[in-house]
């Protein structure tokens, strides 16, 4: 009775935990419809008209996202910004986050923050700016992205008083000293590392379906493995039933 008993109990601790397990693949099943969404957004709007920047003021983010435009602006390398902890072709380093003032002037006092690039820096936070430089203006074709949302307390470098964790909207404003436009430019172009004491641009985000439909295989996997695991247990050999 004692071993029935005990049985039983395996039997729902081992239920449970597949039934877990199915839930978490599931998940990960929505999550790849999510990033399938997503991709057909992408794919959407890279197959849209390249426009002016300004042609975007006014219109929400979620609209823009992702869209490809073109900037010719002023620079502001004196208040440039970091994105530390950054890395490309195996080497550390940062992203360079300028604000530039677009010369059509439709956007007033307000800058557009630009990912100019990846630049090496061995501890990954300080670099040296002049070397970074592009020119007075610049005219660069961009993809349109999002700031990201963080926590307070965790945006800005101690060590390092330019360079962020994360491309925090007030806090890189803080340290351009601007208002700026709530999206990030990624600047496209040439993403070869050919000097490390020159930027190169960053890759554009991988438009994949990344790990979700192996990773809801394996959580089905697991279900399988505690339910046949449990049957072998439960209702093996008979020499077995009889030893229990």
């Amino acid at each position: 009775m004692r071993s029935r008993t005990r049985t039983l109990l395996f039997g729902v601790l081992v239920l449970a935990a597949a039934a877990g397990c199915v839930r978490l693949g599931f998940w990960q099943l929505h999550r790849l419809g999510e990033r399938r969404a997503r991709n057909a957004i992408i794919a959407e709007r890279a197959a849209l008209p390249v426009v002016s920047i300004s042609a975007l003021q006014g219109q929400d983010t979620t609209v823009t996202h992702w869209r490809r435009v073109t900037l010719r602006g002023i620079p502001d390398y004196a208040h440039e910004a970091l994105h530390a902890t950054r890395s490309q072709a195996g080497s550390p380093g940062v992203h360079l986050l300028t604000a530039v003032r677009p010369l059509d002037g439709a956007w007033g006092d307000t800058a557009i923050l630009v990912n100019r690039g990846y630049m090496y820096a061995p501890n990954g936070r300080t670099i040296d700016h002049a070397n970074a430089r592009e020119g007075d203006t610049i005219a660069i074709e961009a993809l349109v992205l999002s700031f990201t949302v963080a926590k307070p307390g965790t945006v800005r470098m101690p060590s390092a008083l330019r360079a962020v964790n994360t491309l925090d909207r007030d806090t890189i404003a803080s340290i351009t000293g601007r208002p700026l436009a709530p999206f990030v430019l990624l600047a496209l172009g040439d993403t070869t590392v050919r000097d490390l004491a020159r930027p190169a641009r960053v890759p554009p985000p991988p438009v994949t379906e990344g790990p979700h439909l192996s990773y809801a295989l394996q959580w089905f996997g697991f279900a399988t493995v505690f339910v046949v695991g449990f049957g072998f247990f439960a209702f093996g050999p008979p020499a077995r039933r009889t030893a229990d």
